[in-house]
Parts: C-alpha cells; sequence; structure tokens
C-alpha cells in the first residue's frame, strides 16, 4: 500500500484535476481485491452512493494498532478508499479517532472536486474507522 506521505507528494507534483483523477484510480486498482465473504451487509458502509465495504482489524492491548481492508465497485471511490486506508492502517486506535483524514483530504483539494455524493461517502467512510477507533481506544469491543 502506498504511504500517506507518498500520496500527499505525488499530488503536490500533478497540478491538473484529470491527473489527480487519473492517479486516483491508479490507487484503487492497486488496492487488494476485499474477499468477496468479506463484501458483508455488516461491512457496508452506509451513506455510499457506491457500495464501500470496510473490515477493521485490531491488535491486542488498550489502545490497539488498527488495519483496515476496504474495496468499492466504482473506480474513484475505491481509490478513495485506497487514501483513507493509507491515512489511517497501522496507527494506535487513539491516533486513528483523533486524525481527521477530511482535513487531509481538503488540503490535497479534493473535497471540492468531489461530488456531494462522493464526499458524503467519503464522510461516511471517515465516520465509521473514527467511531470503531474511538470504541476499540476506550478499551470496548467494537
Amino acid at each position: 500500500m502506498t504511504s500517506i506521505e507518498q500520496i500527499i507528494d505525488d499530488f503536490a507534483f500533478l497540478d491538473d484535476w484529470e491527473d489527480r483523477y487519473r492517479y486516483v484510480i491508479e490507487l484503487g486498482k492497486a488496492l487488494p481485491d476485499l474477499p468477496d465473504d468479506k463484501k458483508t451487509a455488516e461491512n457496508k458502509v452506509r451513506g455510499c452512493a457506491s457500495q464501500v465495504w470496510l473490515v477493521t482489524h485490531a491488535g491486542e492491548g488498550a489502545d490497539p494498532v488498527l488495519t483496515f481492508e476496504g474495496d468499492s465497485d466504482a473506480h474513484i471511490v475505491r481509490g478513495l478508499v485506497a487514501i483513507v486506508l493509507s491515512a489511517y492502517s497501522g496507527k494506535k486506535a487513539s491516533e486513528v479517532a483523533d486524525f481527521d483524514a477530511l482535513a487531509l483530504f481538503g488540503k490535497l483539494g479534493l473535497m471540492e472536486h468531489l461530488s456531494s455524493q462522493r464526499a458524503n461517502g467519503l464522510r461516511s467512510m471517515v465516520d465509521r474507522i473514527r467511531a470503531e477507533a474511538k470504541a476499540r481506544s476506550l478499551g470496548g469491543q467494537g
């Protein structure tokens, strides 16, 4: 998976929005496919116009390291999933709960170039990840 730092650097070199969209699609193509048995109703992210699935894995301890798997049936959205997973995977639950990926998307200039449906779907994905992280960082079993 491409690091979030690498994605930010790559975006800085791409001035044209067509090039940025192509890059987002490339990130989505590089995202490993989510196995069909994980494309379940409980893994589906509500509020997304296209289908998006998100699976959370938590390590041990009171503030476990979280990793995420995700997928979508739409190319651009799959790329957005890849960016979200790069931003959040491998961090402690408390860090995930505190990190606002939407601000990152704003910094990348993505929010103003997404349709309102895609932006809402992105918010739903980030909200779900942060809610799961909050539950796990408080010692809950999310």
